[in-house]
This record gives structure tokens, sequence and C-alpha cells, in this order.
């Protein structure tokens, strides 16, 4: 599944698990970096108006489908993707890290979100290392010198694999960077999925991802956040689905 912008063309590249475990594994085992990015509706509304946001997802090595919408797209376009939301994609890269006994660095939230969710990690994956935990300041430029800065840390603390958590579009725009800046390290932008370990977030029950409705479980649960943004999604969704519909013609 593919999406355009402003002459940018923007891929799921990532069709399912098995792809996303042994392009991760082969790069780890080589000793490559990657910037791993989740699509989803939130995205393409800020793809549509951000190039900044743009040529950070042009840095991505990986995208997957994250997000309901985006599957139901991909199978109208007659190329059917696996749903692979970040904060799913944690578990398994861990006991990929572990695999080849590569470290792990957390960076966003808060400190003691990240320390609870490493403690989570270590605890549910036997042999996973986090050895760098990272809560950036406030409104810092995920840009600019501080997150040079940041990554430099990254780097030196041994990590291989960093989790990012800093919400779209700052945890693309530092894993771009840190592509520069990191080339080693493994970058995988995985929005609140740390939060929902520590338990500082709550993610929709089971039933509402069951029956394809955890926007709508999260829409309700915070409404004033929340609302607009989804409002937004649902706009550019009819638009979405037609141009995935001629993609399949089109070949």
């Amino acid at each position: 599944m593919e999406f355009r912008f402003s002459g940018q063309r923007i891929a799921v590249n990532v069709p399912d698990w098995e792809a996303l475990r042994a392009e991760v594994a082969g790069r780890l085992q080589r000793g490559e970096g990657f910037a791993l990015a989740t699509i989803n509706l939130d995205h393409l509304v800020k793809l549509r108006g951000s190039a900044r946001f743009r040529a950070a997802y042009g840095a991505q090595d990986l995208v997957t489908a994250d997000g309901n919408p985006i599957v139901w797209m991909s199978r109208l376009a007659g190329r059917s993707v696996t749903l692979i939301p970040g904060s799913d994609a944690i578990l398994p890269l861990t006991r990929i890290a572990v695999e080849n006994d590569v470290p792990i660095a957390l960076l966003g939230s808060t400190e003691d979100s990240l320390s609870a969710a490493a403690e989570y990690l270590e605890g549910e994956v036997p042999g996973a290392r986090v050895v760098c935990r990272i809560s950036p300041p406030m409104g810092f430029d995920p840009t600019g010198a501080t997150a040079r800065a940041l990554l430099e840390q990254v780097t030196q603390s041994g990590a291989r694999l960093c989790f990012v958590a800093l919400g779209a579009p700052r945890q693309e725009q530092l894993a771009a960077l840190g592509r520069e800046v990191a080339p080693g390290v493994g970058f995988a932008s995985i929005g609140a999925g740390l939060d929902f370990f520590a338990g500082t977030q709550r993610r929709a029950p089971d039933w509402a991802r069951r029956y394809q409705v955890e926007w709508l479980w999260r829409m309700l649960s915070n409404p004033s956040r929340l609302g607009a943004r989804y409002l937004k999604c649902m706009a550019i969704l009819p638009g979405q689905m037609l141009r995935a519909l001629l993609l399949r013609f089109a070949g």
C-alpha cells in the first residue's frame, strides 16, 4: 500500500510480522541500524500538512500498517498487509534483540514511566537488557542540538535498539535524525506503548480491538484531547479509500 503527498511516495513496505522479524533480525545481525514507523490515519492527516513530517517519513527504512483503516485500504488496493501497531511490536522486537544479544534504549515519556517500562520488559522477556533510559525535556526540538546530544547518549550506552515514545511527528523526526547520528542503532517509533507497559496510560480493552473500534474507545475516553484528531481522520477516510480502490485498477 502506498500514499503520495506533493509528489513524495510513502509505502507500507513491511507486509506482515514474519517480514518484520526477518528484516529487523537481519539488520541487527549485520550491525545495521534502521528507522521503523507505523503509519495510521492520524499520520496521513499530519503528512498532508507538514513537509518536515514528510521528510522524516522519507528517511524511514521500515513502515508498517498501524490502524485498521490502513489495512482496509491495502485490501481495496489489492496489496494486503497485516496490522502491526507500534505498541504490539515492542515485545516481539525485544525478543529479537535478546536473540541477537542487543542492548535496548528507551527514549521518551517520563522518567517514572521509563523505569516501570524497563522493569516490565526485563521481566516479560528473559535476557532483555535496558541499558539506557532518556526522558527528553518538554518542548525539545527533535531535529536540533538537544536531540543530537540525546542520540549520542544512546550510542555511548551501547544500545542498538531504541524504542522512541514521543508521539507523531516528533518520534519519526528523531528517528530520522538517528539514522544520521547513530547509524548502527535501530529506532522503533512506538507512540504510547511504553506508557501502556508502565500503567500510566490505559490501552483499549480486548473487545474494542477485536471489533476494530479501538479509535472510538480512545476518543470517548478523552474527547477533549482526541475528538478533533479523530474527526480529521474521519474526514479524509472516504477519499483515501477511493484512492486505494483506484490503485487496484491502476495495477
